[in-house]
């Protein structure tokens, strides 16, 4: 449990450097349309990415790699590649963890808090997070990006992620970099690179 709980916290942050401003109600209104019709067009998606892991007594963020596949409609895969292996599958309510070849499984759905957080996951991939009664949602616009903050309202959940920050491609609609907030001072950020959408994902890329 003490390692999927350390992944957990490593998978978002919560404030972003960037600045700011509140969105209109007209804008937020035109923004969930957008993304809501981008996610309707996600079948599959496949994607590098690069997690940087900032803590305060560090000098310098440490920085892990890999790979991620998303297949409908809950068919999750992240593998890390750089520094060390370490893979987990959220598929068919199952969590499934191979760790450098020593291989676990959990059972989400008989645990609520991560049968929460393992839809909050695989929302926060497909952009399917806006009508979710669990979070209390803000929306702000960067230069770059679009952006919505999630609170989780459940105090259980909020011991593993206490606030979700997803940025969206502005012309895609497509998430770019998902945050998490751990402390006032130790933050996770995970940047999506050489994207792909709609190409054929074998089922053997949700198998640990």
């Amino acid at each position: 449990m003490k390692k999927i709980n350390y992944f957990l916290l490593l998978f978002f942050i919560g404030f972003s450097a960037l600045a700011q401003d509140a969105m209109s109600s007209g804008e937020i209104a035109e923004f969930k349309k957008d993304v809501n019709a981008a996610s309707a067009k996600i079948k599959t998606m496949t994607t590098d990415f690069v997690q940087y892991k900032h803590m305060d007594f560090l000098a310098k963020d440490v920085e892990t790699s890999g790979k991620m596949a998303f297949k409908e409609p809950n068919s999750l895969a992240w593998q890390y590649k750089k520094p060390y292996n370490y893979s987990i599958v959220f598929k068919n309510g199952k969590i499934l963890i191979n760790d450098e070849g020593k291989k676990s499984q959990m059972d989400a759905k008989s645990n609520k808090t991560f049968s929460k957080i393992n839809k909050l996951i695989v929302g926060s991939v497909s952009g399917q997070m806006f009508d979710d009664k669990e979070f209390a949602i803000s929306y702000f616009k960067s230069k770059d990006f679009n952006i919505a903050r999630f609170i989780p309202k459940d105090a259980a959940m909020r011991k593993y992620i206490k606030q979700v920050e997803l940025s969206f491609d502005k012309k895609e609609g497509t998430v770019e970099q998902v945050r998490l907030l751990e402390s006032e001072t130790d933050y996770t950020k995970i940047v999506f690179k050489n994207k792909i959408l709609n190409a054929k994902v074998d089922d053997s890329a949700f198998s640990n």
